[in-house]
């Protein structure tokens, strides 16, 4: 057994070590099953970590926007908690100031467009019915219409269902709106003590683990860090700018609703790829029904900001920090829209780049090792 654990790949592979890495995932495993045939116990810590996940998610993010300002104060000699505090009063003037001068335009274009929505779906839809009627298509009209409408006829009883009647809907919909409101509130508290005990909860972390991983864990810490909070903050600014610029292309070509339209776009960027597909699509709806022309100046409009923001914002804000293949960037908002829904999609790529420092830095270890123990046979892994 001894001459078993001097062997070279054994070695490798952790020597004694092994032993116990398998004794762990044997131990994992019967942890895993067991919770599975007893998950009802675990039932309110799930509620805990779903009443807590929001605030903290807005927190971090609110974290990583102003870490940068914090750290620029801190060079002005002003101390922390002075600085957090100047942070938040400003950030909450600047928010509420935004909030006053905009509400009541935002406003008055959501109501009017609450409204006139359906006739300009309906307008849309008239339209399509007319070309298709005068096309190749009009044998296939028929047959498509039935097929949408004996669908959509059973989608009430389908969603009544789904919600387990119109009380449990209107429950659950109460539900979301109160959980939306602690989440907002919440929030600032969280992030003050974030901002001010942040790498202390670090060092805490840290230290519950053996002396000899101490300097991986915070090495990949950091890496996530920085990782996590370019994305946050360069997918911030893009979506900030790809708003903005909309909103005034919008205005010079007299797009109605454009303040909505050009919000609905900067909120929807943050999603890579999927985002502005959906931003897009009421505009188009509202071009068509205004005109032809209009079509087409919203056309050169979206196409000019996204040709920029492709072309100088993202590439100056993001830097290569985060470079992603955008079919990786697609196959992941696909599985994570898949698994956790919009959750999943908003979250997706920082919980990729946190996965993929963790990735990176294990496979930096095995080369390590293979340079160790057989570099001198075939050569080093670079």
């Amino acid at each position: 057994m001894r001459s078993f654990f001097n062997t070279r790949f054994i070695k490798f592979l952790g020597g004694r070590d092994l032993l116990f890495g398998l004794l762990i995932l044997f131990l994992l495993g019967i942890t895993i099953y067991i919770y599975d045939k007893v998950s009802f116990i675990f039932h309110p810590l799930l509620v805990i970590i779903s009443t807590l996940a929001a605030p903290i998610i807005l927190a971090l993010i609110a974290y990583y926007l102003v870490k940068p300002i914090i750290h620029l104060l801190e060079k002005l000699r002003i101390n922390r908690l002075g600085a957090i505090i100047i942070i938040l009063l400003g950030v909450s003037g600047l928010l509420t100031g935004i909030i006053l001068l905009t509400a009541p335009a935002i406003q008055s274009q959501i109501k009017e467009l609450a409204v006139e929505l359906p006739k300009y779906l309906k307008e849309m839809g008239n339209g399509i019915k007319s070309w298709i009627s005068h096309s190749f298509l009009a044998p296939y009209y028929d047959d498509a219409y039935q097929w949408v409408t004996t669908n959509l006829s059973e989608l009430p009883s389908k969603i009544s269902n789904y919600f387990g009647g119109a009380m449990e809907g209107i429950r659950n919909v109460a539900s979301t709106i109160t959980q939306v409101v602690i989440a907002i509130i919440t929030f600032p508290f969280v992030l003050f003590f974030l901002l001010k005990d942040g790498e202390r909860f670090k060092q805490h972390t840290l230290k519950l683990l053996p002396p000899q991983f101490r300097n991986d864990a915070n090495q990949i810490l950091i890496n996530m860090d920085r990782q996590v909070g370019t994305y946050i903050q360069g997918q911030i600014i893009v979506a900030s700018c790809i708003g903005v610029l909309l909103f005034i292309g919008y205005l010079i070509i007299g797009l109605p609703y454009a303040i909505t339209l050009a919000i609905i776009a900067a909120v929807t960027s943050v999603v890579p790829y999927l985002g502005p597909m959906i931003a897009i699509s009421p505009a188009i709806i509202i071009a068509i029904v205004d005109s032809p022309f209009m079509l087409v100046k919203m056309i050169i409009v979206w196409a000019a900001v996204q040709f920029f923001e492709g072309h100088f914002i993202t590439p100056n804000v993001m830097g290569r920090n985060m470079h992603i293949h955008p079919l990786t960037i697609i196959l992941i908002l696909l599985v994570a829209g898949n698994l956790f829904g919009l959750i999943g999609v908003i979250l997706g790529i920082p919980g990729y780049a946190i996965l993929k420092v963790f990735v990176v830095h294990m496979f930096q270890k095995l080369q390590e090792r293979h340079n160790e123990y057989y570099g001198d046979k075939y050569g080093l892994y670079k």
